[in-house]
């Protein structure tokens, strides 16, 4: 039992960050009128408020914008829309009646325990930074060890340096950006230490991030040890064969007072799982339909929840997909189901959504496992086409009309990335 209910919706979207705006403007705009937000923290906005770099909006606004630039834009919006947003507010449980009515259980800050009604709910929660932990790091326990996104936040919006000589372990996007900003108010940032053979940010961050500011990149290394008694005094860095194991042979010692973790992004699904809701083992989101619908009938998906995306303006668009998939079935509008699997093949990590149907259009995001070049995209007998690069930072797009899928007859669809022959290369 979750408690008598103060007040019904069509759509509750629980995440206040740049995917749960998209998915209650999307609702919205497809007509629904009684769309609530639920956010844990004071504010909306999510992570976009601490990312005051530019770079945010050059596809969805066609202009450069900084993150709380490009937040603003979309709050301003979804208060035009009359949208209510309970800020402060934790969700506790999700159950169904047999009608499909949700029940959202909601713990606020200062209206304590609340139970609200949905036909339909939008998972829109984001994502976490891995930590220390997750790679074991061995060494002390010194302070000066912090993820690059909470050394964001301390810089950008508390005022505070997390140190003077920063390490960085891991090339994701939020390193690369720390890196320069850091540099940027007077530290010296030693290097930039990355276990894969390749960076796992952008390119652009590689180049506007690290060798506009001869800030090192090293590939295929990583930290084996961390020093220092109650600050950090040095790490310890090693090469690493194919294995991706250290070799400690070849180690040498790295003076710095503050090691900084940016080494990949989980989606915060704990309460998706507790709902019994199907992962994807790959993407660590949900399971989604065409309409990016879960298991969970009524229960969507969008953003970094889903899969972790590389730019936020993709986040938009799929988040408004959503809201408006969400809405369509709060209207009672019913689609028909999907009836082709997509199945990741040779050099791809990953395919969201994961089954199509015939009857619509479909935007496909997927990643590949290794960098390849020059190479092919293969949808099964559908498209073939060439691709300078690909890399496993970098997020692929395709676009698939209904006329095209109406020419296959299958039941599952595989997606290869493949290196080009040798006469492939002169066509």
């Amino acid at each position: 039992m979750l408690g008598r209910v103060e007040k019904k919706y069509g759509v509750v979207v629980v995440g206040g960050g740049p995917a749960g705006l998209g998915a209650a403007l999307g609702a919205r705009d497809y007509g629904e009128d009684k769309v609530l937000i639920l956010d844990r923290e004071p504010e909306a906005g999510g992570i976009l408020l601490q990312c005051i770099h530019s770079g945010f909006g050059l596809h969805y606004f066609k202009e450069e914008l900084t993150g709380p630039e490009y937040a603003q834009r979309f709050i301003e919006k979804v208060i035009d829309h009359d949208v209510d947003i309970l800020p402060a507010s934790y969700v506790s449980r999700i159950a169904a009646d047999s009608d499909g009515i949700k029940k959202v259980r909601i713990i606020n800050e200062k209206r304590g325990i609340l139970t609200v009604e949905a036909q339909a709910v939008v998972l829109a929660m984001g994502c976490r930074e891995r930590t220390r932990g997750a790679v074991r790091i061995p060494g002390t326990r010194p302070s000066g060890i912090l993820t690059a996104g909470l050394a964001q936040k301390f810089v950008n919006l508390m005022g505070y340096l997390p140190g003077k000589k920063i390490a960085i372990l891991g090339s994701g996007d939020i390193g690369l950006i720390m890196a320069r900003r850091l540099s940027l108010e007077g530290c010296e940032v030693v290097g930039v230490f990355e276990l894969m053979p390749y960076s796992n940010g952008l390119s652009r961050n590689v180049v506007q991030c690290l060798n506009d500011f001869n800030i090192p990149l090293h590939l295929s290394n990583t930290v084996a040890a961390i020093h220092g008694r109650d600050r950090v005094e040095k790490i310890t860095v090693a090469p690493v064969g194919k294995d991706l194991k250290p070799d400690l042979a070849r180690a040498w010692d790295v003076p710095c007072d503050t090691l900084l973790i940016s080494i990949g992004l989980i989606p915060e699904n704990e309460l998706t799982q507790n709902l019994g809701i199907s992962l994807d083992v790959a993407t660590g989101g949900p399971r989604v339909s065409s309409t990016l619908e879960t298991s969970m009938p009524g229960v969507f998906a969008c953003g970094n929840v889903l899969h972790v995306h590389d730019l936020v303006d993709f986040v938009t668009n799929e988040s408004l997909l959503a809201g408006r998939f969400a809405a369509e079935l709060s209207r009672g509008v019913r689609r028909p189901g999907d009836n082709i699997q997509l199945l990741p093949g040779e050099n791809v990590r990953y395919c969201v959504p994961h089954t199509l149907n015939p009857g619509h259009k479909h935007t496909v995001y997927l990643r590949c496992k290794a960098p390849m070049k020059p190479c092919k995209i293969r949808v099964g007998n559908l498209i073939e086409k060439k691709l300078r690069f690909v890399f496993p930072a970098e997020m692929i797009m395709l676009k698939l009309k209904p006329d095209l899928l109406d020419k296959f007859h299958g039941d599952s669809l595989r997606i290869d990335i493949l290196p080009l022959a040798k006469e492939e290369r002169n066509d």
